[in-house]
């Protein structure tokens, strides 16, 4: 669990304000058409269920950088919140579940990519995140790190790089880990 992140959940006043400056525009540019206008199945979100909203929203807004779209309170408590990718058309949706229940993710991993993946992850632990896996090349080609959420859902943080689309890449990832500059970053 990180230490308190310096940037907080919006409070009321600038979540309800944040959602309606964004309301109506759209999140990010796109050269798809939107939604149920685009010919097949589009993906739309993954929504997550958490314990606590705030506690969500603190993580994903003030720590990965997600932009807010949107908040759902009852009683004055968060129970639900739309965010944004700071890159791309990603969106994620925070719900809150009901009192006691499980929140399983066995078998589900968010994967969430940046470029500076090394400096990213750097910014996180000087902020007191913990990492289950520091960053590092995997045989597949990709680096990861890997992380929990507040909420024990497991997060992969990566770059693929130009390895994205080759549809093997144990060779070239195993070559990779023989330079020196991919020992020098782990």
């Amino acid at each position: 669990m990180p230490k308190a992140a310096k940037k907080k959940a919006p409070p009321k006043k600038a979540a309800k304000k944040a959602a309606k400056k964004s309301a109506g525009k759209p999140a990010a540019k796109t050269t798809a058409k939107a939604g149920a206008q685009q010919d097949g199945l589009n993906f739309n979100h993954a929504m997550i269920y958490c314990r606590d909203v705030a506690k969500g929203m603190e993580f994903y807004w003030g720590l990965l950088g997600f932009k807010l779209i949107e908040t759902f309170e009852f009683e004055n408590k968060p129970v639900y919140a739309r965010l944004h990718a700071p890159a791309g058309d990603g969106t994620i949706a925070l719900h809150q579940s009901n009192p006691g229940a499980p929140i399983p993710s066995e078998g589900v991993r968010l994967y969430f990519e940046v470029r500076e993946l090394d400096e990213f992850c750097d910014k996180l632990r000087k902020r007191g995140f913990y990492f289950t896996q520091l960053p590092r090349m995997m045989p597949w080609g990709w680096r990861h790190a890997y992380m929990n959420d507040p909420d024990g859902h497991e997060i992969s943080l990566y770059w693929a790089g130009e390895n994205r689309m080759k549809k093997t890449v144990m060779k070239a990832a195993r070559e990779v880990e023989r330079t020196p500059e991919a020992t020098k970053r782990r």
